[in-house]
């Protein structure tokens, strides 16, 4: 894969030793599903200022989900506005063609989900994988419900982090799934027995209780939308997910 990035984003993109450092602790990604799209900037160091460490960004194209989000342009857009780590979560049919696009718009990490019909075989995953870290990117993938966790076990030694969906992907504001809880254990089993450094995040129905359950389980990072974006107490909420680590 080759990369074109403007120099005019690159200062404000995170090496990956940083990105690495980051996620070795607790990280909190507010999602911009839920954010207020007349003034997304604004909403970016909203989310900064209240102490999130990273900014998710639901990448939807209305096939491989039922619904459409935003594209690669608006990341680029946005990308010298902030120097927040972008968290890029592709929900889309073909993230071998569309991931490089990403990634050269500014995004520090890209998650794809292993039933992205793209994925065509094992080697089409690693050479895509493989491409984006010699990038400097971190790199993961995701699995959806229904997903069995030991789908993306041939692959976690690519992987700087994995993304479990605690929701059925598609829509925000949903409830969270409990059942999926066995699932990011068996995901956090599996990297402690291989000794990996990649970290365990969730995503979907995320709040100040099911946070506590997905901790427990052994997730590390956490993806909250209607939850934080919109609350005059943000920055509280916030300081919840980082106070689990000291208990």
């Amino acid at each position: 894969m080759y990369f074109k990035r403007a120099s005019s984003i690159i200062s404000y993109m995170k090496t990956i030793q940083e990105i690495k450092d980051t996620l070795r602790g607790i990280c909190v990604s507010p999602s911009l599903l839920s954010c207020d799209f007349s003034k997304w900037a604004e909403e970016i160091e909203t989310a900064k200022a209240a102490g999130a460490n990273l900014i998710h960004w639901d990448i939807m194209d209305a096939h491989f989900v039922p619904n459409l989000t935003f594209g690669h342009p608006v990341v680029k857009k946005l990308r010298p506005k902030s120097d927040m780590i972008f968290d890029v979560h592709l929900m889309i049919d073909d993230p071998v063609t569309y991931a490089p696009k990403f990634r050269e718009a500014g995004a520090d990490i890209i998650t794809m989900h292993i039933e992205s019909p793209a994925f065509k075989d094992a080697k089409t995953v690693t050479d895509t994988l493989t491409g984006l870290k010699n990038s400097g990117c971190a790199v993961g993938l995701v699995v959806k419900p229904k997903t069995p966790a030991e789908a993306i076990f041939p692959y976690l030694e690519l992987c700087d982090i994995v993304l479990v969906m605690t929701v059925e992907p598609g829509f925000g504001g949903q409830s969270f799934m409990a059942d999926m809880l066995p699932k990011i254990e068996t995901l956090k089993n599996e990297i402690e027995k291989r000794d990996l450094d990649c970290a365990l995040e969730v995503d979907g129905g995320v709040d100040g209780e099911t946070k506590d359950l997905c901790y427990k389980a052994g997730a590390t990072a956490f993806v909250a939308g209607s939850y934080l974006f919109g609350k005059p107490d943000m920055a509280e909420r916030i300081k919840a997910f980082y106070a689990m680590e000291r208990k």
